[in-house]
């Protein structure tokens, strides 16, 4: 586990935020080594002003001071208390000297970087917890803001003295439940991961409920300036749109779910954000939404400057297993039949890593769609076959079988062997039964996790 993440990644009850001489790359798993050429000014990945450190998700640092030999010489340079117990789940960013960041119950704090000296707090006053992952920073020349995430609503901060801009939304602030073609009152949807920044825009997704009645997943772009909704595109598609043929035909108004709440990337010089989205909801039966479901669990391209789709691919069609694409894909540089191609690669809860061209959405490595057994439940059609990519090889095992069965004692191996009978264990994708326990391998918390993936671009 990573130094960010043994810090700041902690379901324990924790009080004190240590901040050692510098901080690590905040990544679960390393995913490839990106066969790229060097970072040439060396400037690209030398902090860490966004979530994942850069718009490409890199999770990297070009900084050389700290190494494998002098690591193990680092001490505590300050300590911040942040008084308050419970679980963090959230990640620091540093800009112009500063670092941001979230307590337990939401609120933000702006401390001198090198010293750890508080500067500001900021509370809005609700009664907030749970997954909080971080916030957005955006320089609009004199006017330096921050985004953070309360409960339904996303306040714009002074990021030099913590106060509202009252100018920002509704008294500086505004609320994802509206925008969304529904009653407000009804819909519940809040971030747990921080949007990014194009230009003048802030790019959000949003956590919904994974039961019904559900809010849709609608990827919007407000004005970082005044607030306004700027664009939207809509994860479950209203009539007209491509993919509603993949729905029931009235799932757009009462059907939930489809959302980004894992965080995205971005191709600034491109204008290209990418949107990996999670499953539609209720996620573990889908009688009500008939069809393959898009863009539930999609990579998405979209025009960051305007919503438009650029291209799309959907890594499991109708998902009854809750196979959210779990974290922001990887923008990478990589080798291919003697090309150089800019590519994003996401990985997935159930163990893939999913490559593409960045441009084109051209998969790099061949893709199969295989068959898999129908379902029995009353109601439910899955789909008849599920993307499987033929490369990289998946880097989770795929099927729990009897000889992966804990053998600590005779007795241990017996008794687990029991229980293992009384289940099925066909591996990915198989539908559950009526009366019958069905093992999900790997489990439903992955493959690969929120943490994201790491790429070392050098």
């Amino acid at each position: 586990m990573s130094l960010l993440r043994s810090i700041f990644h902690s379901g324990v009850r924790l009080r004190r935020l240590l901040i050692v001489t510098a901080i690590a790359s905040a990544s679960g798993w390393i995913a490839t080594r990106a066969q790229t050429p060097a970072v040439s000014s060396g400037e690209r990945y030398r902090g860490w002003a966004i979530y994942g450190g850069t718009p490409d998700q890199s999770r990297y640092s070009s900084l050389r001071q700290i190494t494998r030999s002098n690591v193990k010489q680092l001490q505590v340079a300050w300590s911040y208390d942040t008084g308050e117990q419970g679980g963090l789940q959230t990640q620091p960013i540093v800009a112009e000297g500063m670092l941001f960041g979230l307590t337990p119950s939401h609120k933000v704090f702006a401390l001198d970087a090198a010293t750890g000296a508080r500067r500001w707090t900021f509370d809005a006053g609700l009664d907030s917890r749970g997954a909080n992952r971080g916030l957005t920073y955006w320089n609009g020349g004199d006017d330096r803001r921050l985004f953070t995430a309360v409960e339904s609503y996303v306040y714009a901060l002074d990021a030099r003295t913590g106060k509202p801009v009252a100018t920002f939304g509704t008294n500086g602030r505004i609320d994802l439940r509206e925008n969304l073609g529904r009653d407000p009152k009804s819909q519940s949807i809040r971030l747990t991961t921080p949007g990014v920044i194009y230009r003048d825009l802030l790019i959000l997704g949003g956590r919904v409920s994974e039961g019904l009645p559900g809010s849709p997943g609608d990827v919007r772009a407000y004005d970082a300036r005044s607030g306004a909704l700027r664009w939207s595109f809509h994860t479950i598609p209203h009539p007209g749109e491509t993919g509603h043929e993949s729905w029931a035909k009235d799932s757009w108004t009462f059907n939930g779910g489809a959302n980004n709440w894992a965080g995205m990337a971005l191709d600034e010089a491109r204008g290209i954000v990418y949107v990996p989205t999670g499953s539609a909801s209720s996620d573990f039966y889908g009688a009500n939404r008939p069809g393959d479901n898009l863009f539930a669990n999609s990579l998405i391209a979209l025009d960051a400057a305007t919503g438009r789709r650029l291209w799309h691919f959907q890594t499991v069609r109708h998902d009854i297993w809750d196979r959210d694409l779990p974290s922001p894909p990887n923008l990478v540089t990589v080798r291919r039949d003697g090309r150089t191609i800019d590519a994003v690669a996401q990985v997935t809860k159930h163990g893939f890593i999913f490559l593409f061209d960045r441009v084109t959405g051209r998969p790099l490595f061949p893709i199969e769609y295989r068959k898999f057994p129908p379902s029995d439940v009353p109601g439910e059609v899955t789909a008849d076959t599920q993307p499987i990519p033929t490369k990289p090889r998946p880097f989770s095992r795929q099927q729990l079988t009897r000889e992966m069965l804990t053998t600590r004692t005779p007795a241990a191996h017996e008794w687990a062997l029991a229980e293992f009978r009384k289940f099925r264990s066909g591996g990915q994708f198989l539908p559950f039964a009526v009366g019958a326990p069905t093992i999900v391998f790997p489990g439903f918390d992955g493959g690969a996790e929120w943490g994201g993936s790491a790429v070392d671009p050098e």
